[in-house]
């Protein structure tokens, strides 16, 4: 199992509680995290944020990325224009776990009103925890950038 260690957060305002408590799980389990914002509630655009954290997962300065809002679609939409990455919604761990495996997913978009955070937090322990598989799904994925 390969571990990631250097992960980016961030999301919108309909986001911004669970990034706080995601935040602190993350470390807690012994991440690095770099929090791209909103750092409050108010109503703020999610391409804001989530441009500037999937430039940085795209480009390799953090290893994974997180990204919540109230849907995960807008921020998703967003972060999968960048080539290089896979911003794959999960609203459940067994998502999340395939992902990884089968799309070597790099940020995992997180829909804060659809899921407790609990689950959310769940999910992104599975997400940061499970390898790419490769091999037949290395091809597939080679064929994803434009």
């Amino acid at each position: 199992m390969t571990v990631h260690k250097t992960i980016a957060i961030g999301g919108d305002h309909a986001g911004f509680e669970y990034k706080a408590e995601l935040v602190k799980f993350l470390a807690e389990a012994g991440y690095t995290v770099k929090d791209f914002g909103t750092s409050t509630g108010d109503s703020v655009d999610y391409p804001d944020f989530a441009h500037p954290l999937a430039a940085a997962v795209e480009t390799g300065e953090f290893d994974l990325g997180i990204l919540v809002c109230g849907s995960a679609n807008g921020v998703a939409i967003t972060a999968n224009k960048h080539q290089g990455v896979r911003a794959a919604i999960c609203w459940q761990e067994e998502l999340a776990v395939l992902a990884r495996q089968h799309n070597n997913a790099n940020i995992v978009c997180i829909p804060a009103r659809f899921i407790d955070i609990t689950l959310a937090k769940s999910i992104v322990g599975r997400f940061m925890s499970t390898d790419f598989e490769g091999g037949r799904h290395a091809n597939r994925v080679n064929k994803i950038s434009c």
